[in-house]
């Protein structure tokens, strides 16, 4: 795991309960929460300051994941927040200023930019998610834009089944942080 500090001397503060696999990338002002699985290639930056020279953390709450070549970053001035529980899948991008909220799941390759996710929500793989607010417990769908306030009251709420996929993939990578501190415990 590659741990840099930013332009302004933020270092991350990673949880000793978490795991960053060594060719994830973490600068600057990260905190990253107890349990939380980062995947191989993932991109965490935290180094854009805003106009007073601080940069804004990012955070990443208890049990969250961050799967393999999933990028977050934010704009100068603004932050990322990640619930805690929440899974953002393989190759997401989330773009500050941006909140997701507990328990939530982004699928594959979706983009969220400028935007706020209440709790359980789930976006499905390839979604675009921008300029908008989405309460908690909605479905945006595989490959659907929501950029105004019109495709927000289209979504319906997150099915029985959704929610039962957002969790296991939540359980599935919580347990992968689990047992890879116990193997980096061994190898030790």
């Amino acid at each position: 795991m590659s741990l840099e500090s930013n332009i302004a001397g933020d270092e991350p503060q990673v949880d000793e309960t978490a795991y960053v696999h060594p060719s994830a990338l973490v600068i600057g002002n990260i905190r990253i929460g107890a349990k939380v699985y980062v995947g191989p290639c993932a991109v965490i930056r935290a180094d854009e300051p805003g106009p007073d020279g601080k940069v804004v953390p990012i955070t990443i709450g208890a049990e969250a994941n961050v799967q393999d070549g999933v990028i977050l970053h934010a704009l100068g001035g603004t932050g990322v927040s990640i619930g805690a529980g929440t899974s953002i899948a393989h190759g997401a991008v989330v773009h500050g200023p941006c909140r997701i909220g507990r328990g939530s799941f982004v699928g594959f390759n979706s983009v969220i930019f400028n935007a706020t996710l209440g709790a359980r929500v789930v976006v499905m793989h390839g979604a675009l998610v921008e300029g908008v607010s989405v309460p908690d417990g909605l479905h945006v769908p595989s490959m659907a834009a929501v950029c105004c306030d019109d495709d927000v009251c289209s979504l319906r709420a997150v099915s029985l089944e959704e929610s039962a996929f957002a969790a296991r993939v939540h359980h599935t990578n919580t347990y992968l942080a689990n047992g890879k501190k116990q193997v980096n415990k061994i190898d030790k």
